[in-house]
């Protein structure tokens, strides 16, 4: 596999937020692959997604996404009992409360999850391409 299309993008900002968001759009989250570690407030996303960002289409990479500093979690109509269930990602946005981020991850069928960090520290990191 060739290593130059792997990406790597850290968004700290708004900006490199949008960045993730429009390289993650209509990427497919398994539930089960959906891990908040509480204690080192690292959110952990593995995600399919196309690779936008490059002409090449149609190339499907596994990708894992990294929040750190990340306090509180909430999911809104995600069955996390359902380990099976695959969620398709439309987009990420954050809204700034007093002292803190809420970064939203919008899934389809109405579904989200909201991470409230005091940090925007996000991490787009591609792992393998996947074989059809």
């Amino acid at each position: 596999m060739d290593k130059k299309y792997l990406a790597k993008i850290i968004a700290t900002d708004n900006e490199g937020l949008q960045m993730v968001s429009a390289c993650t759009t209509g990427a497919k989250v398994k539930v089960n692959d959906i891990k908040y570690l509480a204690s080192n407030k690292v959110f952990l996303l593995s995600l399919e997604r196309t690779k936008l960002e490059t002409d090449q289409k149609d190339k499907k990479i596994n990708s894992i996404c990294r929040f750190d500093f990340v306090d509180k979690v909430k999911s809104k109509n995600i069955d996390q009992k359902n380990n099976d269930l695959v969620l398709k990602l439309i987009a990420i946005d954050y809204l700034k409360n007093k002292d803190d981020y809420e970064i939203n991850l919008i899934f389809d069928n109405n579904s989200y999850i909201a991470l409230t960090t005091e940090t925007i520290e996000v991490r787009l990191e591609d792992q393998n391409e996947i074989k059809e």
